[in-house]
């Protein structure tokens, strides 16, 4: 099975990749979807705790859009934002309540329980306790099982996008404009690499968060999407701006995990060492349900005045503590693990990267710069998020782009004519060594410290100009290294991290304004 043969490729499977992979597949059109994982779930959405944005009692999309551009700091794509607050809970409902069933939460008259979180003016979203995206996601994939057109490839890494005018054997290609025909993957169980040759590729990737130090994000958020677009010639955008999750659990020697936004929506307080509230000192109005980067920013600032290593998020005197396990329940059994009972003490908690704002540049449509390759989700752009994205906006943006890029793949599908395998070579290696996983570790290391310290959520000319310099340095080494190794998932995403840290470095270094969740002093 060297050679794949589809209409439409979707490499990633959370919400954005599966909603468009049913949504084309209803239409009856061949779709394959591929993930580095052995398990498709194992994707952002199903890390994802808050909620997804609904309507909440005498909202409005105008009321939705006004509470996306605060949060946005000024730089939102206002049209994009528009379409997100017109047609995102009709699709909430449309998809995820009537065709998927998601199980959110309900009150005890039958009504679907909506929450507040931060920067939203009014209570607006729907949750399934603490595993929102997780509920999300299994619905989905229980649809993807059932469908007769889509071949699911998991244990599946996409190394690069297939172009034209990089790949092609006719070399007149070069003088065409850029296309997009598939991809080269490789089989991870197999370690065969083989060309995917498609009509339509849809990038669902997800995030950037591993490629620092302290982040929410599952393993394979380390740019993936965002390195083999900006090798194939697309447009990035808005690199810079990386939200910082305010309140993520903190040890010393133990992982970190997100502790939801939804849990201050609950009433829980930020407090310091000797037990005093802060927020007011630095947003009298929003207090903890501020935007997330002045909420992050204030716990910084917090930190370095009192030298201290975190602060904590009381649960216990704001919140029923009987109703702490039924409200949140996966976060009340990760800190029963690590020592922490919520119900008689605070959480120890640290801002860590989040949620990558920019990425790809996408139209209304998804369409990236290079044709017949689209993005969706967390690896796009769509200017919806702007400088800092709102709380329960990253799952509907992602419903959002993959319904209507699936609406018009399915119009335009037949205008892009089927690549032809004999123009397109088999994957040629030049492999000595197998990689030296000590290396691969050592090297990713380098890439999470030099963000963390020097790109991370306070940031100074400085210290960008010698994280650009150190990581340019280090891509050097690590494209040797790729270059004569056999390759391995590892590898790969060593390769597109370093490549994605250069790109948000270099993004940090550029702009000199402080806006949204890029913060320089």
């Amino acid at each position: 099975m060297e050679l794949i043969e589809t209409e439409v490729l979707v490499i990633g499977s959370g919400v954005a990749g599966l909603t468009a992979a049913l949504e084309l597949a209803g239409k009856n059109i061949e779709v394959t979807v591929v993930t580095r994982s052995q398990d498709p779930a194992q994707s952002a959405t199903q890390w994802a705790q808050g909620g997804i944005i609904y309507k909440g009692r005498g909202d409005s999309a105008r009321l939705l859009t006004e509470d996306i551009l605060e949060a946005g700091a000024g730089h939102c794509y206002l049209p994009a934002v528009k379409i997100l607050a017109a047609q995102g809970p009709r699709l909430v409902e449309q998809v995820l309540i009537n065709k998927l069933k998601t199980p959110f939460d309900r009150t005890t008259s039958g009504r679907l329980s909506l929450v507040k979180e931060g920067g939203h003016r009014l209570p607006r979203i729907l949750h399934v306790a603490d595993a929102t995206g997780k509920a999300i996601e299994h619905a989905l994939i229980a649809q993807l099982a059932r469908h007769k057109n889509i071949r699911l490839l998991p244990g599946f890494t996409a190394i690069d996008i297939l172009t034209l005018d990089h790949h092609s054997r006719n070399r007149q290609s070069i003088y065409e404009k850029q296309r997009s025909v598939g991809a080269y993957l490789l089989n991870t169980k197999t370690n065969q690499v083989h060309r995917c040759l498609a009509r339509k590729t849809i990038l669902a990737t997800g995030g950037v968060g591993q490629v620092f130090k302290r982040t929410t994000n599952p393993s394979g958020a380390r740019g993936d999407g965002i390195a083999m677009a900006f090798r194939a010639g697309a447009r990035v955008i808005n690199m810079e701006y990386v939200q910082f999750h305010p309140t993520t659990f903190y040890h010393e020697y133990r992982p970190t995990f997100l502790v939801s936004e939804a849990v201050r929506g609950a009433g829980a307080r930020l407090i310091n060492a000797d037990g005093q509230l802060f927020m007011e000192k630095y947003n009298p109005e929003w207090k903890d349900l501020a935007p997330r980067d002045i909420v992050s920013i204030s716990i910084h600032k917090e930190m370095i005045e009192r030298n201290e290593s975190n602060v904590f998020l009381d649960l216990h005197h704001y919140i029923d503590p009987q109703k702490i396990p039924v409200l949140f329940p996966n976060i009340y059994e990760q800190c029963l693990q690590n020592g922490i009972d919520p119900r008689e003490e605070p959480i120890p908690v640290v801002p860590a990267a989040h949620y990558g704002v920019g990425g790809i540049w996408v139209d209304e449509h998804g369409r990236t710069t290079i044709n017949d390759l689209y993005a969706v989700g967390e690896v796009s752009c769509t200017g919806v998020h702007g400088a800092n994205r709102l709380a329960s906006t990253s799952l509907l943006e992602g419903l959002v782009w993959g319904y209507r890029t699936a609406q018009f793949i399915s119009r335009s599908l037949q205008r892009s004519p089927q690549p032809l395998a004999d123009d397109l070579p088999p994957w040629e290696s030049r492999a000595e060594y197998w990689p030296d996983p000590a290396l691969i570790s050592q090297d990713l290391s380098s890439i999470k410290n030099i963000m963390w310290n020097y790109v991370g959520l306070v940031r100074t000319s400085y210290r960008l100009q010698r994280a650009v310099r150190e990581l340019r340095n280090l891509e050097i080494e690590i494209e040797r290294f790729y270059r004569v190794s056999y390759l391995t998932d590892a590898l790969i995403g060593l390769r597109n991290a370093v490549r994605t840290a250069i790109i948000i470095a270099s993004a940090a270094w550029s702009n000199k304004t402080s806006q949204g969740c890029h913060y320089r002093e």
